[in-house]
């Protein structure tokens, strides 16, 4: 059985051991359901600029893009939704076989203009700011989450 594709484009390892044994949980789970490919993109050199250190960020986000790929930046300026909405805006994005849903986390300091730009979809973790490896690890829950609402696995009691 060929699983359906998501991919997570982010800035930065997982660096904290708990982000990273929380990221590797989910993604574990999730990977029942769904093939899941994982891009780092090296952090922007520090003693940089903060708008250059963004705009090389957002260079090598675009870079690892591909043409299959269905945009989906994580920005606070992007839509809220309840994990029910969020289950049903992945169903929708998973209707085509020929592309993949690709959800994209900035750096410290988020997501350079081109790469909010190249997105088709933008949304948000919620109205606060997240570090990007808590933001991974949620992006991650909810993925997990979405598949088990649309599955009916009892996971979701909301």
């Amino acid at each position: 059985m060929t699983l359906k594709p998501l991919s997570i484009v982010a800035v930065g390892r997982l660096k904290t051991p708990f982000w990273k044994d929380a990221a590797a949980h989910y993604a574990a789970r999730l990977k029942r359901w769904r093939a899941l490919r994982e891009i780092v993109i090296k952090d922007g050199d520090a003693s940089l600029p903060r708008d250059e250190r963004n705009a090389l960020e957002g260079r090598n986000i675009l870079a690892a893009l591909t043409p299959a790929d269905i945009v989906v930046c994580l920005d606070e300026r992007g839509a809220g939704r309840t994990s029910r909405d969020f289950a049903a805006f992945l169903a929708r994005l998973s209707e085509n076989a020929n592309r993949t849903p690709c959800f994209v986390i900035g750096g410290a300091f988020g997501l350079s203009d081109a790469v909010r730009r190249a997105a088709q979809h933008t949304i948000c973790l919620g109205p606060m700011t997240l570090p990007h490896e808590l933001a991974r690890v949620v992006l991650l829950e909810q993925l997990y989450r979405a598949e088990a609402i649309l599955r009916n696995v009892p996971y979701h009691h909301a």
